[in-house]
């Protein structure tokens, strides 16, 4: 029966879950994607060739048993295909919506060329959402009682709740300490709600509240308690804080009113949609707006400012589109919602008038030798500069970490010249014994599906550091 209900590629065409018209959804924060109905997501999942070797799964940084899920879903087995998916990932349905397949799972289907791909993103936020609204998701099962040992957890995000969720199921106390008002991170923050809607990132933070995990939000480590205090509070300890510090945009007239970083602007905008006010820094109504960068949080902050009523929004990139860092179906999502790419173009400079930002003088580009990481160089190509009107300039040039040994009073707390934490890679710990960290804040400023790997990763290599403590003090 399995058989017959797969390898329908040959003649059954890729349907991806429809989208709103971009005049409609440029109206609101919602996501832009209607979901599959139940037929639709069987008839997709039977696409899969069930390849001998699943590219898929290969090249998912979690290895999620991805054609054994498929297959599950074309024979309508959808709470076990639930329950394969969440076997290996702590949030499936977030990764189905904001992981960038393209690039990942479906950009290396064997049947993309001449058929395109299967769509793998599509159907497994479909069957996590469906396990939700049918109850499938169970509270966390706590495996043993360890609860004389803590566990405390700094950072919020997508590697911290990944670790929060696996180390309470062992059984040990869990805090986790975080600088802001809401649990999730980027996945809160960050994140805008047209790609990934909020209460889908608080209801994974429920789940862990009712676990008893417990949250300490506004908490700054530094501030409020500095390293050697938490060290001395809990058995072990992971920095899973992410990098949140902009690089800057190092050009005439940088620092004016009206250019603001990148995550700042995501933020405020995400906390509108929490119900709080938008103040004017942030607030991109009627104005003419100039987003620098190629990366998601680029295509995260056009679509933004659309959705504000920006008079204009243009993005301003220094290779071509073949090589721009972020989604593909990011821009082109970006295009049908009216932003204006220009392609090979850096910033020189940003003008100013009384009230700050007025626009942006851009240096055409073109493409040199290659690097020492293969890609060509963008280089000056001698053409006439050109000036762009904008009262509201983001930057959104990546992160770089912060200073954490000075922010958390902790000199000892070695990191590499990339100011990332250093660890050793076995044991996942700092220099600090005890002190273990993961996610962008070791690797670099990464996609949400690594942070969720390595927070898989550090959870083990915790659990498995705990246990020779509880032996040695035996």
């Amino acid at each position: 029966m399995a058989e017959t209900r797969m390898l329908k590629f040959v003649d059954r065409p890729q349907a991806q879950p429809p989208k709103r018209p971009a005049e409609a959804r440029t109206d609101d924060f919602l996501e832009i994607a209607r979901p599959y109905l139940i037929a639709k997501a069987e008839e997709q999942a039977g696409r899969c060739s069930q390849c001998g070797v699943p590219f898929c799964q290969v090249h998912c940084p979690l290895h999620n048993n991805i054609p054994d899920w498929l297959r599950l879903t074309a024979e309508g087995r959808l709470e076990e295909a639930y329950e394969l998916s969440a076997a290996t990932s702590t949030m499936p349905e977030i990764c189905g919506r904001i992981c960038p397949q393209d690039r990942l799972c479906e950009g290396n289907c064997v049947i993309e060329p001449g058929f395109g791909s299967v769509t793998i993103g599509a159907v497994e936020k479909f069957i996590t959402d469906t396990a939700w609204e049918n109850g499938w998701v169970k509270p966390i099962r706590i495996t043993a009682d360890r609860s004389g040992q803590s566990v405390g957890i700094i950072g919020a995000g997508p590697a911290g709740l990944t670790a929060a969720e696996l180390l309470r199921a062992k059984g040990y106390a869990v805090h986790v300490y975080d600088r802001h008002d809401r649990a999730g991170g980027l996945l809160t923050y960050g994140i805008p709600g047209f790609k990934l809607e909020k209460p889908v990132v608080m209801r994974r933070v429920d789940r862990l509240r009712d676990a008893g995990v417990v949250f300490h939000q506004d908490f700054e480590v530094g501030r409020d308690a500095s390293l050697a205090d938490l060290r001395a509070r809990h058995d072990a300890l992971l920095v899973a804080t992410g990098v949140y510090k902009a690089r800057e945009v190092e050009v005439p007239g940088a620092d004016a009113p009206g250019v603001v970083a990148a995550l700042d602007y995501l933020t405020a905008s995400n906390r509108q949609n929490f119900g709080e006010a938008l103040l004017a820094p942030h607030d991109a109504a009627g104005r003419h707006v100039v987003v620098i960068g190629g990366g998601d949080t680029a295509m995260d902050c056009v679509r933004t400012a659309v959705r504000q009523g920006a008079a204009s929004v243009k993005c301003l990139y220094r290779r071509d589109r073949a090589n721009m860092p972020g989604s593909a179906r990011e821009v082109a999502n970006a295009e049908e919602e009216g932003v204006e790419f220009l392609w090979l173009a850096a910033p020189a400079a940003i003008t100013t008038g009384a009230a700050g930002a007025s626009g942006v003088v851009a240096t055409r580009m073109r493409l040199g030798q290659a690097g020492a990481d293969g890609r060509r160089a963008p280089e000056p190509d001698g053409a006439a500069d050109l000036t762009l009107a904008a009262d509201l300039v983001i930057k959104a040039l990546g992160f770089d970490p912060e200073d954490l040994p000075g922010l958390f009073g902790a000199p000892d707390l070695a990191v590499t010249r990339w100011g990332t934490l250093r660890i050793d890679h076995k044991s996942m710990q700092t220099s600090l014994p005890g002190v273990f960290a993961a996610g962008d804040i070791v690797r670099g400023a990464s996609l949400v599906v690594w942070a969720v790997r390595d927070g898989r990763d550090v959870a083990a290599r915790m659990h498995e550091y705990l246990r020779a403590a509880a032996r040695i003090a035996a």
